[in-house]
């Protein structure tokens, strides 16, 4: 087995672990119903984290990860826009709207009047 081969075999059997650990949590929590619901929340919770830990020791994980914190850094610099130049966005648009309504609903009366006055 080449060392490409046995690296694509690791991640899908961290893969394989994190899934069973996701089948565990979700199947334990219902078959231990009796259990205090506290203890049930924490063993889910536990056993999520320790699948999303397998899934980020994967080639795909890393990567997702990655993407994550460019995506948090981007979002840090993106200008948001201030209280007053969103109601006016929003005043443009809602009007704009209102506008195109009664210009397609006085266009839908028109052609009705002329359908009527056609078919009689």
């Amino acid at each position: 087995m080449s060392k490409q081969e046995s690296f694509k075999f690791l991640d899908k059997a961290k893969w394989l672990i994190s899934l069973s650990f996701f089948v565990v949590a979700v199947v334990g929590n219902s078959y231990y119903t009796e259990v205090a619901f506290l203890y049930r929340v924490l063993g889910v919770v536990g056993l999520i984290g320790l699948g999303i830990l397998f899934m980020a020791l994967t080639d795909f994980g890393k990567s997702s990860i990655k993407l994550m914190a460019e995506s948090r850094t981007e979002l840090r610099r993106v200008v948001w826009p201030t209280r007053v130049e969103t109601t006016q966005t929003f005043l443009i648009v809602f009007i704009s709207i209102l506008v195109l309504a009664l210009l397609l609903w006085g266009l839908e009366s028109l052609l009705s009047w002329l359908t009527k006055l056609i078919l009689g």
